[in-house]
């Protein structure tokens, strides 16, 4: 290949000398018109949406398959994948291998009752609209993070550590669930929020062992408390049905006293309707009846005074026998 030589600064250089002639200028600027038109070609897979700029601004959306733009400079299309679900750690990064390292400044929160506590946090979101995703924060990942430090934070505050700790759990996801997708709705993000879910939640490492001997000691206190529940549960419903026994034996007296004097009554006044009928009469049955009732259960002796002698003669009645 020729060459010139060219002198530049006072030193002298040798070039290659393209000493282009006849239609070969025009063919190689046809091959670079073609290659920068077929730039314009561009494939969406099938979990992603193509958004087609034009000088900066969105002009259309593309579905999965081949698709066509002007070449740059006059579009460009990004091509974000709107089915991944991505990952988000508050107070923590992992680190492979099972290994994670610890953030405290993101960590370590103010609960309501003015103590502190380290929770971790993992947040999981997709794309929702492609066109706000792009165009409407700068830093999507940021923006994720520091609003859902946010959120976690406002709603552990507003809650006591216990809470925090054991039963408050699942309400403080929810409610940091609900909190960043409002605030990140309002930042018109385009993400969605799949889950936000609590890592670890636990006090600070200096005072673990403070908060176990605590947590060891409400647990002893509500053993003994349910012991207890247990115990009255067990005597109240029996000293209930005592007493609703003795109620009942009470009224069954009562009544059986009542129809008692009832009965004495009636047969008292029937008594003095046929006493009133026949005196003389009524007096002898009833002293016959009196006697029914009284001779059977004492020794009977008949005592015969007409005899001549002075010795007494008995006659014992008690069926053993007959004179004595």
């Amino acid at each position: 290949m020729a060459k010139r030589r060219i002198i530049i600064g006072g030193e002298e250089f040798e070039i290659p000398d393209f000493n282009l002639k006849g239609n070969t200028v025009f063919y190689i600027i046809g091959a670079v018109l073609l290659l920068w038109l077929a730039s314009g070609i561009y494939i969406v897979g099938p979990d992603e949406v193509g958004v087609v700029r034009r000088f900066g601004e969105m002009t259309r959306q593309a579905t999965s398959g081949m698709h066509y733009h002007l070449p740059a400079p006059f579009e460009k299309v990004d091509t974000p994948k709107v089915t991944e679900v991505k990952r988000i750690e508050v107070g923590f990064r992992s680190m492979g291998g099972g290994r994670i390292r610890k953030i405290t400044n993101e960590s370590l929160m103010l609960t309501g009752d003015e103590n502190i506590v380290d929770v971790e946090l993992v947040v999981q979101y997709r794309i929702k609209e492609p066109e706000n995703y792009l165009f409407e924060v700068r830093n999507p990942n940021t923006t994720i993070h520091s609003a859902a430090e946010a959120a976690l934070r406002q709603v552990v505050g507003a809650r006591k550590i216990d809470e925090a700790l054991t039963t408050g759990k699942a309400v403080i996801q929810d409610s940091t669930h609900q909190l960043l997708q409002s605030i990140l709705d309002r930042y018109r993000a385009g993400i969605h929020i799949v889950a936000a879910q609590l890592q670890d939640v636990q006090p600070p490492q200096q005072v673990v062992d403070a908060f176990k001997d605590v947590a060891s000691a409400k647990e002893d206190k509500n053993r003994i408390i349910n012991q207890a529940e247990g115990y009255r549960n067990d005597i109240i419903p029996k000293a209930r049905g005592e007493g609703e026994q003795l109620l009942e034996q009470a009224r069954g007296y009562k009544q059986q006293r009542i129809k008692d004097a009832q009965g004495d009554s009636a047969r008292f006044v029937q008594l003095v309707r046929e006493y009133r009928k026949a005196r003389s009469i009524t007096e002898k049955r009833l002293y016959l009846e009196t006697m029914e009732e009284i001779l059977p259960g004492i020794q009977k002796y008949i005592i015969d005074s007409e005899g001549g002698d002075n010795v007494l003669k008995l006659l014992n009645l008690d069926g053993k026998g007959g004179r004595q």
